[in-house]
């Protein structure tokens, strides 16, 4: 009986020692996991966060509308205060710091730079006359395109007051009803400039505060002539023109005929011309970037990503992309 005894005591002794050595083993193994949650995660990155003030020209205003929509997708912290009205005011607000960044259409003075203007180009657009479909003389105007001296004395000279002669019929004395704009902006300082190197100010007409206004003023006016940023001159939902305005052809070879490639029935055919260079510069130019002295910081990264990643949106916006030469110009500026 004691013998029993004493084996049923070992057994037990037995059983005790596995259970105490089994509980050692579950706490061993439970430790690493919780030195692993302690961890901290080396990769996370900082989100983005903060405001852009942007204001300026209406040629960029469309393009610049996508660039912060898709910007935001990818950063909903970046907050953008967004305006138009001219390139003239995008340059003062961005010199008085009102704005962070200033569209502005048109070159950049030697004045502005040594203001503080620092500037980088960012996109080609370009600037259309346009006139009423119920021209008095359209289908003429359609077949031989209007030259560059024309223009000049439509819009500079004032020496051609009648639609009869811009076509070489003096029979038709419909007076032309000159628009241009009121606003310091770069489309016309481009149409100015192609009209022999001129000034916004040279050019004579009816001013009108905006690019909007100036082209419902054209397409209110049957004997209206006036002139447009390209992504105002074609609408954007059917890829032609403006209902009730059409681009007027440039004669740009002088032959005294509209060639194919000088009428443009869809916003494609105007984009094709304006980036192979068949459509003249200026009216074609570059759409730049101001701020007060080079940018820092968010607004800095946000210049980056539209010379970057940002340019796959020009050709579904209407915009015309840089040569490779000037975007690594522009990219170089503002690194």
């Amino acid at each position: 009986m004691k013998k029993q005894n004493h084996i049923f005591t070992f057994i037990c002794i037995v059983l005790l020692l596995s259970m105490a050595l089994s509980a050692c083993g579950q706490k061993s193994s439970t430790a690493a996991p919780t030195s692993v949650l302690k961890t901290p995660q080396a990769t996370a990155v900082a989100e983005l966060e903060g405001n852009i003030t942007i204001s300026g020209a209406f040629a960029l205003y469309p393009m610049m509308q996508r660039w912060t929509e898709e910007y935001t997708k990818l950063h909903p912290k970046v907050l953008f205060d967004l305006s138009a009205g001219g390139a003239g005011k995008g340059m003062t607000d961005a010199l008085a710091g009102a704005v962070d960044i200033g569209m502005v259409s048109r070159a950049i003075t030697p004045e502005e730079e040594g203001k503080g203007a620092y500037w980088v180009a960012v996109a080609i657009d370009a600037v259309f006359a346009t006139m009423n479909p119920k021209n008095p003389v359209l289908q003429d105007i359609l077949a031989k395109g209007v030259s560059k001296e024309t223009f000049i004395g439509i819009f500079i000279t004032s020496e051609i007051k009648t639609w009869g002669q811009v076509v070489g019929k003096p029979e038709i004395t419909d007076a032309i009803h000159v628009y241009t704009r009121s606003d310091s902006c770069g489309a016309a300082d481009a149409w100015a400039k192609f009209l022999g190197n001129k000034k916004q100010e040279d050019l004579n007409g009816i001013g009108v505060g905006s690019d909007p206004a100036l082209l419902d003023a054209v397409i209110k006016d049957p004997l209206g002539i006036g002139f447009n940023n390209l992504n105002y001159a074609f609408d954007p939902t059917t890829q032609k023109p403006v209902v009730g305005s059409l681009p007027v052809p440039i004669d740009a070879n002088g032959n005294g005929q509209a060639d194919p490639d000088e009428v443009f029935a869809t916003k494609a055919e105007a984009d094709a011309a304006i980036a192979t260079g068949k459509y003249p510069a200026p009216p074609a130019r570059a759409e730049n970037l101001v701020t007060h002295g080079k940018s820092t910081g968010l607004v800095q990264t946000f210049i980056l990503w539209i010379l970057t990643d940002g340019q796959q949106f020009l050709g579904e916006a209407g915009y015309v992309q840089l040569p490779k030469d000037k975007l690594d110009a522009s990219l170089a500026k503002i690194r």
